[in-house]
Formats: structure tokens, C-alpha cells, sequence
């Protein structure tokens, strides 16, 4: 198209030349042939240059999990929040059974260093701390032995008497550590299974969709059958911690109420003996 425009140019200024006098003949076709040159040059759009774009943002993971938790059905986000619930209910139960059986193992360790070494029990009680389960066995105890009276409690041995008041302090002592303990088993027993019927719901809604579009190319399967699947791996990361944490309160919790029955046992039968020097 310009060597096109450049030849018509280029004609018009030779005619020119041709009609023009012969004492501007030169001049003339000089300026034809610059005027042809500087047609024929290429055109530079003096515009200014558009600005690069900028680089644009990843695009969003249509089935990931916050695309899930942000965009998902009722259901799926019904069983989010009952994961959520269990797996929040299951590390506070973790957390805080830890520190009291901590506690309670601390508090058996200076019982058998120091307790049976001062010279009263009202001495050895009165060393305990106040919220102490230890304290709180001594003091039935000897509550126990010092109030053996009433019709009905006669017909009841004084060894006897003490041992049921002792035992049920130690019961309370062993409910309240091993409470939330039957939650962790919950979680751990059925949290797989709701995760599960996650999956099975979005797989469900995945190929419905799927069969709607008429679509069925790898493309349309993979993204909303791998969506539905993180379900099922939620359920899992809840329930291994719980059923792991379990087992591992459950054998500290033996091992703690083995030295609180010891305990126990002692203070019975220090009871019993300061019973025996007091009727010589």
C-alpha cells in the first residue's frame, strides 16, 4: 500500500515538473524528491507506548478448601464446622488433661518426699496446697475417722467406714482427670465417617453437575471429585489426634492414680494405727 501511494506521489510531482518554468525545473524536481522520500518512509506512530501490564495474580483454586469454606453447599460447610468443633473440643481436652495429670504426678512426688515425714497428719494436711487432690483425699479421710457416729454409720466398721470415704475421694479424684476422655473416643471413633459423608456428598453434587453439562472429560471429573476427597482428610487429621491422645491420657492416667491409691493406702492405715495407739 505505500510503495502504491509513493508512485502516485511521485507522478503528480513529475507532472509538476513538467509544467512548471525551466528555471525552476531543478529546484522543483529536488523537492518532489524529497517530498517522495519522506512519503516513502515508514510511518512511526507517535502515540505513547501502552504501559505493560502488570503481572497478573494466580488465579484461585477452584477446589481447594477456602473455596470450599467459602463457596461450598450448606452441607459441606455443616461438616466443616462439625470437624472444626471436634477437632478444637479434642486438642482442649488434650491440652488441659495434660497439665492436671502433670500436676497430679508433681503433687505425688512431694506427697512421698514430705507428707508421711511431719509430725501430725493435721502437719502433713496443712502442707498440701488448697486445691490439691491430696489434700482433698487427707482431709475425707481423717474427716472420716473423726466422724464415725450416727445410727446408721455404727453398723459400719471404723476401717470400713474410712476405706469408702477414702475410695470415693479417690473416684472424684480419678472422674475429674479422665473427663473428656469419652469425647476424644467419640472424635476419634466417628470423625472418619463424617468426613466420609462429606465426600460422598460432594461426589454426589460433582457428578450430578457433570451430568448436567453433558461433560465428562478428565478435566470436569478430577477438580470436584479431588474437592469432595478433602473431606475424607480432614476427617482423618481430626480423628488421629484424638484416638493418639486418648490412649496416651489413659495410660498416664494409670500411672498417676497408681501413686494416688498408694497414697490412699498409707493414710488408711496411718488412720488406723493413730485409731490403735488411741485406745491403749
Amino acid at each position: 500500500m505505500i510503495s502504491r501511494i509513493t508512485g502516485f506521489l511521485a507522478a503528480i510531482a513529475m507532472a509538476a515538473t513538467l509544467a512548471v518554468p525551466p528555471a525552476h525545473a531543478q529546484d522543483q524536481a529536488a523537492s518532489a524528491a524529497s517530498t517522495a522520500a519522506v512519503e516513502a518512509a515508514p510511518v512511526i506512530d507517535a502515540a505513547p507506548a501502552e504501559p505493560a501490564p502488570a503481572a497478573s495474580k494466580p488465579a484461585d483454586n477452584p477446589y481447594s478448601l477456602a473455596n470450599i469454606v467459602a463457596h461450598g453447599n450448606v452441607v459441606d460447610q455443616v461438616v466443616l464446622v462439625i470437624l472444626g468443633i471436634m477437632s478444637m473440643g479434642s486438642w482442649y481436652i488434650l491440652v488441659v488433661r495434660l497439665w492436671d495429670t502433670s500436676k497430679l504426678a508433681s503433687e505425688a512426688k512431694d506427697v512421698r518426699a514430705n507428707f508421711f515425714k511431719k509430725a501430725s497428719l493435721a502437719d502433713g494436711i496443712k502442707g498440701l496446697k488448697e486445691e490439691s487432690a491430696f489434700r482433698y483425699i487427707a482431709s475425707t479421710a481423717v474427716e472420716a475417722s473423726e466422724h464415725h457416729e450416727g445410727a446408721l454409720t455404727e453398723n459400719i466398721d471404723h476401717s470400713s467406714w474410712v476405706t469408702m470415704n477414702v475410695d470415693r475421694a479417690v473416684a472424684d479424684v480419678n472422674s475429674k482427670i479422665s473427663g473428656g476422655l469419652g469425647f476424644l473416643a467419640t472424635v476419634g471413633s466417628t470423625a472418619p465417617f463424617v468426613g466420609l459423608f462429606g465426600t460422598v456428598w460432594g461426589i454426589l453434587n460433582a457428578l450430578t453437575a457433570i451430568g448436567v453439562a453433558g461433560q465428562a472429560s478428565i478435566d470436569k471429573v478430577a477438580g470436584p471429585v479431588g474437592a469432595a476427597l478433602i473431606m475424607t482428610a480432614i476427617g482423618l487429621v481430626v480423628a488421629v489426634p484424638a484416638v493418639l491422645g486418648y490412649n496416651w491420657l489413659v495410660n498416664r492416667n494409670k500411672n498417676v492414680m497408681s501413686q494416688v491409691r498408694a497414697f490412699a493406702g498409707d493414710l488408711h492405715g496411718v488412720l488406723m494405727g493413730n485409731r490403735a495407739i488411741a485406745k491403749r
